[in-house]
């Protein structure tokens, strides 16, 4: 007596087993593929749209049919890894570009710098110092330069030839004025809190507020 043995390949194929309902239209589908794909932030995969199409759908070919109608958009169906997703077509991606305008307020020390080089400039770190009665951190000077308000001036043919400060034209730009000679007055900036009403070094206590216009025009001539 014989028994017979059946091999892999004799053995017939298992049909998959047929849904009670009918799948829905092919261009149905690609509608599904589509709104899942809008209302989610992450890739999705294929086995994902299954999951949440109805029994029967066939997502990976609704996928080939989406991402051809999608040809030439400005949005475009790409692969990730084993994941697809809507994103901008990549000659667009310039539309997508955001520019904001960042506030920044200006601490104490930085104002009073910045006054200083305006009406002192060509004028060195320690000179800064000298007039302000403290010193001046790194990042004070850092941060007026990074905004493009002061830059690195000439250096001075003294010992140890230190770098000067100077306003730039952004700076000129920003307050609307033609140069740094229209620059309010010393005694204005004073008004203003912007400067210590105690007086500079180099000058007399004694001199009157009319005397401070004579100094600003030394203090401006081109060199």
């Amino acid at each position: 007596m014989t028994s017979d043995v059946h091999t892999p390949e004799d053995t017939p194929e298992v049909e998959p087993e047929e849904s009670l309902f009918e799948a829905p239209p092919m261009g149905e589908q690609e509608r599904m593929v589509e709104a899942i794909m809008f209302a989610t932030a992450d890739p999705v995969t294929v086995k994902e749209l299954a999951g949440r199409m109805p029994h029967g759908c066939d997502p990976a070919e609704a996928l080939v049919h989406l991402r051809k109608r999608y040809e030439g958009r400005g949005v475009s169906l790409v692969r990730v890894g084993d994941a697809w997703a809507l994103r901008t077509a990549p000659d667009l991606g310039f539309l997508m570009q955001k520019e904001t305008v960042e506030t920044r307020k200006l601490s104490r020390a930085a104002v009073e710098t910045l006054a200083i080089v305006s009406y002192h400039q060509p004028v060195t770190r320690a000179e800064i110092e000298e007039i302000r009665g403290v010193s001046v951190s790194r990042g004070t000077i850092d941060q007026l330069i990074e905004m493009e308000w002061i830059r690195f001036g000439r250096r001075r043919m003294t010992p140890g030839r230190p770098v000067t400060f100077v306003v730039t034209q952004t700076f000129l730009d920003h307050f609307g004025l033609e140069s740094a000679r229209d620059l309010p007055g010393l005694k204005e900036l004073r008004s203003a809190g912007l400067l210590e009403s105690r007086p500079l070094p180099s000058t007399n206590p004694d001199d009157d507020d009319a005397d401070d216009d004579d100094d600003q025009t030394e203090m401006f001539e081109e060199t």
